[in-house]
């Protein structure tokens, strides 16, 4: 039971070619391109708007230095989005559920935020790991405890993402499966369930907006602290 529960996590190939890969360029691909109909196209005012509310929103709590990271961060969340989202359509491979790919995202723009912070403001990076008043026995036991946190923030980044993505592929699996069950012997809970279901399928729309969301807010923090 275990195994075919996370089969639908698992990387295929086909050809030889890894599908995580396709499921990477796929997003690029559906996002509308400029054309002849540039400033008529609904599509595209819809994608504009969005796009200026979303980067205007992340970046009011940065300070003006950190703005360069604008195309950075929207890209990010765009690319986040239409992920999770393509990932709740049927018979498709959900990138965003692997470790591996959430924590290679995480952990270098984590790691650019620190290296900002470092080569700007030197004094005031290292100053996030002492707080000021602190006494003299407690220094080095703060100072570790402040490095740990710090060090942990892309593993946090990546876990929030995949565990809340995977959690809810497996609620709707174990749901699902269990309406098929029911639909021969009971057939009045299976419609029980399957209003369930609908119910939570609408859920994970909202949690596929909210973690890729979650996820560049908590960059952007980290860029303030460091910018």
């Amino acid at each position: 039971m275990t195994l075919s529960l996370f089969d639908q996590f698992m990387s295929s190939t086909y050809l030889g070619i890894p599908l995580l890969a396709l499921a990477l360029a796929l997003p690029w691909i559906l996002f509308p391109a400029p054309g002849l109909r540039w400033l008529g196209n609904r599509l595209i005012a819809l994608q504009n708007w969005f796009i200026r509310r979303f980067t205007h929103q992340i970046l009011i709590p940065v300070n003006p230095g950190g703005h360069n990271w604008a195309l950075i961060l929207t890209s990010l969340m765009i690319f986040l989005i239409t992920l999770n989202m393509l990932g709740l359509l049927p018979y498709t491979f959900t990138p965003t559920t692997q470790l591996s790919l959430s924590l290679g995202l995480a952990f270098p723009l984590w790691l650019a935020t620190v290296l900002i912070g470092m080569r700007n403001k030197p004094t005031v990076a290292l100053g996030h790991l002492l707080p000021e008043s602190t006494p003299t026995l407690l220094i080095p036991i703060l100072i570790l405890i402040e490095t740990i946190s710090l060090l942990i923030r892309p593993l946090a980044l990546g876990v929030r993402l995949t565990a809340n993505l995977t959690a809810g592929h497996l609620l709707m699996q174990l749901i699902s499966s269990a309406t098929f069950a029911l639909l021969i012997t009971t057939p009045p809970v299976a419609v029980l369930t399957t209003t369930l279901l609908l119910l939570l399928t609408i859920l994970e729309f909202a949690v596929a907006m909210i973690q890729a969301y979650v996820f560049v807010l908590l960059l952007s923090l980290y860029l303030q602290e460091n910018v």
